[in-house]
């Protein structure tokens, strides 16, 4: 029984020993994806691709809101047969609309999808290559930690920057103003 204690015990501190051991990091990886290079790339390809979906929409509105208007004008002196075959096209152009968002919506998604997710995996090899070369244990997501002591972990996000290419002084608050400039100078126009 003793030998059997004694086996625990020395269990029990090794583990103890090894657990001291471990290095902890964290990183903000939000902050890395949304400032990586191919993200600008990847915000424009989706705004291309939205400004193009806007503009068929609203092409399509404007035919609808002209022959609506149309309907509302010369309806009194139509026929039955007229005022039913007009009817029916304004509905197929409002099924056309609704189908239109409908599936833009889906390939908007689909596009961002496709196009982040090389962007995500690029940055998460970028932290685990990072976390292995410094034998980190464990790397925590910035943003979700409730509580942690800088001293007692490694923060990888500078590091992680430069892997990926971020240009020194680019912030969250930078993009942010880049891309309100961005929004401000399409409205312009």
């Amino acid at each position: 029984m003793k030998r059997f204690f004694l086996i625990a015990a020395m269990a029990v501190f090794s583990v103890a020993a090894t657990a001291q051991n471990l290095t902890f990091a964290y990183v903000d990886f939000n902050e890395l994806v949304q400032l990586m290079p191919e993200m600008d790339s990847a915000r424009e390809t989706l705004d291309a691709a939205s400004k193009e979906a806007q503009e068929t929409y609203m092409a399509m509105m404007e035919e609808y809101q002209t022959k609506a208007q149309q309907f509302q004008q010369k309806q009194a002196t139509w026929t039955q047969a007229i005022k039913d075959s007009k009817a029916n096209e304004l509905q197929q152009i409002e099924y056309r609309i609704q189908e239109f968002q409908q599936a833009v919506q889906q390939e908007l998604q689909q596009t961002q999808q496709n196009l982040q997710a090389p962007i995500y995996e690029k940055a998460q090899k970028a932290v685990s290559d990072l976390a292995k070369s410094k034998g980190v244990a464990f790397v925590f997501e910035k943003g979700s930690l409730l509580y942690f002591d800088p001293a007692q972990s490694v923060d990888l996000t500078p590091e992680a920057r430069v892997a990926l290419n971020i240009p020194e002084g680019r912030t969250l608050e930078t993009l942010q103003a880049e891309l309100q400039a961005k929004a401000q100078a399409a409205q312009a126009q």
